[in-house]
């Protein structure tokens, strides 16, 4: 996750950089740095409403298994109490 945030801020400052750098004049830059910004704004939002949902399923799913096992070993606890309180335990 840091990596890519990594990758997107340096993504960022070297558009930002070549804009400034660039020969044009300074309304027209600031227009375009204003445009990528916002555009930038855009993706990391988008990025940000993926990760969210994808870490939600994930959570999801682990609740899910969590469940399962404890039900398991609820059922495994009681059959091994019932057999050890009927003196039938091995």
């Amino acid at each position: 996750m840091k990596f890519i945030l990594g990758i997107l801020f340096g993504f960022a400052l070297g558009v930002v950089v070549g804009l400034l750098l660039a020969p044009q004049p300074g309304e027209a830059t600031r227009t375009q740095i204003s445009e990528q910004g916002v555009n930038l704004t855009e993706q990391v939002r988008s990025r940000a409403n993926s990760l969210s949902g994808d870490l939600r399923a994930r959570a999801n799913d682990a609740v899910s298994q969590g469940r399962e096992v404890y039900n398991r070993t609820k059922g495994e606890l009681s059959e091994r109490y019932t057999q050890a309180k009927s003196g039938n335990l091995s």
